[in-house]
């Protein structure tokens, strides 16, 4: 592509050109919009990704890139920088006396005129038609027959769970941590906190514990009633120790911030994790590429919002799986990406661009991988890419992006056909084969790896005959059923005992999720040699090796306050307090001494109450059990 036409145009700018057409006015499209500049927060909710419409568009939305792709999958992917850079005060100024007109009345053809008023003339690039004439024939896909090696997973025999979880979250990433938190504490003219590596592991293992061990509040785990709290935390770490690691915990140096990466703050211990979960991948040959989100409620430019899913608020993660569940790669969604590749982009789209990344970056490139995606991502530009690379695609179909010129029958013709029904057409020059088959509902579905052949029976239930029926499946949806779910295995297992300690800073529930990923791996890996464990298990090793290694003797507990009106620091309930009952005045075992619990006496004597386990005067006994 030429360099002149990357830099993209906005979400108004697009508008006008789809309401201004006259060439394709007839015709259907999609427009794809990033998320706004880092610096822009907002808690607005997008729509629904399927489709919906979009009103009342705020100045913000208005002025993010945008992206046009056409019915027939050709893409209006620029403009032609004539004057002004990105960011002008034309840009601004155009943007800021047309807002009001478009919310009410709009795209309009003025827009040309206020353009040439300002100095930010911009042409409109033509649309580039795809040219490509197919030839569809009729025919099956035979699966070709190359043999894929097994993994070899004897590096991880004889390994504890928390070797293996060193593996990923390894020395080196602690170091980081502990020297960026003393730095952060510094940058903040606190006094130096004098993080240790051994503290931070121990701050890392209660994080693990809060994921299986709910409290409602992270002070609770020191709590010292008998009916909450945590004995293994309380003797590993003092609270305060706690609070002050996770109040100055960070990733990333804040003298030498870089604003075109709205991820900068957790970018070291990401590209560290990326390292490692490549590294320690034995390749597979069923991989799956989706999105996964990290539930956050708070204000950001990179929340998402995704109707249907079961986070629906949070931030959006590309992530390439095994079929274990094993994250390869991954990729936090943001917009404009400082590492995304132009070339890719361009050509697949923002959503797409990610997976050729990862795949580039694969230990055995020379592999061939089997890679399912949804219809998010799936189209003949990746089908065809992916195979003149050695790999073969399997996934499923957006309507609007088969080819105009197939001749497959259409989705309203196969919903009236007999349930189990198949068609199929096979591109002659790319090898592409494009299957419709009749479920519930007509599934539509393109591969270069499967075909038809051989067919498997499912069950349904027919309302029609009223019970269940056999009806045939595809071998190609067959396969896409029975790998495609390892990013939705790494989101099932992560949720289970997901680390639950919470905090107002935006970047916490992205590096709380890294952890968990690192022990999803980890955990995986460690099955996979052959070990029998549960997930709950495995973290549980691992927390109880953290917290007595590396644990610190916390310093003998201060007198509790002698407040009545305090049920919890009296260490007594007003209910046992006041119940008149079984009090009696006992002397204190093996003859020590203990500090009066009655309100204003300072003495220190030998004598206490037998049922509420204080110590306590003569004098201030009765008061004591009086209100």
């Amino acid at each position: 592509m030429d360099p002149k036409f990357v830099r993209g145009f906005s979400l108004k700018e697009a508008l006008d050109i789809v309401y201004n057409d006259e060439e394709d006015s007839n015709g259907v499209c999609d427009i794809y919009i990033s998320p706004p500049e880092p610096n822009v927060l907002t808690d607005e909710d997008s729509g629904d990704e399927e489709g919906g419409e979009m009103d009342n568009l705020s100045r913000g939305q208005l002025s993010t890139a945008a992206e046009i792709r056409l019915s027939d999958n050709s893409r209006i992917t620029g403009f032609e920088d004539v004057s002004n850079e990105e960011g002008s005060e034309g840009d601004n100024s155009l943007l800021e006396s047309e807002v009001s007109q478009i919310e009410k009345c709009g795209p309009s053809t003025s827009s040309n005129k206020s353009t040439k008023k300002t100095n930010s003339t911009k042409k409109p690039q033509k649309k580039v038609k795809e040219t490509l004439k197919r030839t569809w024939i009729e025919g099956d896909l035979l699966k070709t027959t190359a043999v894929f090696p097994q993994p070899d997973y004897t590096n991880f025999i004889g390994k504890s769970p928390t070797d293996l979880f060193e593996l990923f979250f390894d020395d080196d990433i602690v170091r980081m941590l502990v020297e960026e938190s003393n730095k952060y504490a510094l940058f903040l003219n606190h006094p130096d906190p004098k993080i240790e590596s051994d503290e931070m592991k121990c701050f890392i293992g209660i994080l693990i514990l809060t994921g299986y061990n709910s409290l409602p509040g992270k002070c609770f785990y020191w709590d010292s009633e008998s009916d909450i709290g945590n004995q293994l935390v309380k003797e590993a770490m003092r609270r305060d120790r706690f609070r002050q690691i996770m109040r100055f915990l960070h990733c990333a140096d804040n003298t030498k911030p870089n604003y075109k990466d709205k991820m900068w703050k957790l970018r070291p211990l990401i590209e560290k994790l990326q390292k490692n979960y490549l590294k320690y991948f034995k390749p597979t040959e069923n991989m799956s590429y989706d999105e996964c989100m990290v539930k956050y409620y708070g204000r950001h430019s990179c929340k998402q919002f995704i109707r249907g899913k079961p986070i629906r608020f949070g931030y959006k993660v590309w992530s390439l799986n095994a079929e274990n569940g094993y994250l390869i790669n991954f990729d936090i969604y943001q917009g404009s990406n400082p590492k995304s590749v132009t070339e890719y982009d361009n050509k697949f789209g923002k959503a797409t661009s990610p997976l050729l990344i990862m795949l580039d970056s694969l230990p055995d490139r020379n592999l061939r991988y089997q890679i399912y995606t949804d219809n998010l991502f799936t189209s003949f530009n990746l089908l065809t890419e992916l195979k003149q690379r050695g790999y073969g695609v399997t996934g499923t179909v957006r309507e609007n992006r088969v080819p105009k010129d197939c001749p497959i029958t259409s989705k309203l013709d196969m919903k009236k056909k007999k349930r189990g029904s198949i068609e199929s057409k096979i591109s002659k020059d790319e090898g592409v084969i494009l299957v419709r088959w009749t479920d519930n509902a007509p599934v539509t579905m393109a591969s270069t790896s499967y075909g038809i052949e051989p067919t498997s029976l499912v069950k349904r239930y027919s309302q029609s005959e009223k019970k269940i029926i056999q009806i045939p499946q595809p071998r190609l949806i067959n396969a896409y059923n029975k790998y495609m779910g390892g990013t939705d295995r790494m989101d099932e297992d992560i949720a289970r005992h997901r680390i639950g300690i919470r905090s107002k800073k935006w970047y916490w529930p992205l590096l709380t999720w890294l952890i968990d990923t690192a022990l999803h791996n980890a955990w995986i890996q460690y099955k996979s040699a052959g070990n029998s464990i549960t997930n709950l298990n495995f973290r549980r090793e691992i927390v109880k090796v953290y917290l007595n290694r590396f644990k610190t003797a916390p310093k003998r507990y201060g007198r509790p306050t002698t407040s009545r009106n305090s049920v919890s620091m009296n260490r007594i309930s007003d209910d046992i307090r006041y119940d008149h009952k079984d009090h009696l005045v006992v002397p204190v075992p093996n003859n020590k001494r203990r500090r009066c619990a009655g309100e204003g006496c300072s003495s220190v004597g030998r004598t206490q109450c037998n049922k509420c386990d204080l110590g306590l005067c003569v004098e201030c006994f009765y008061i004591f059990h009086i209100k």
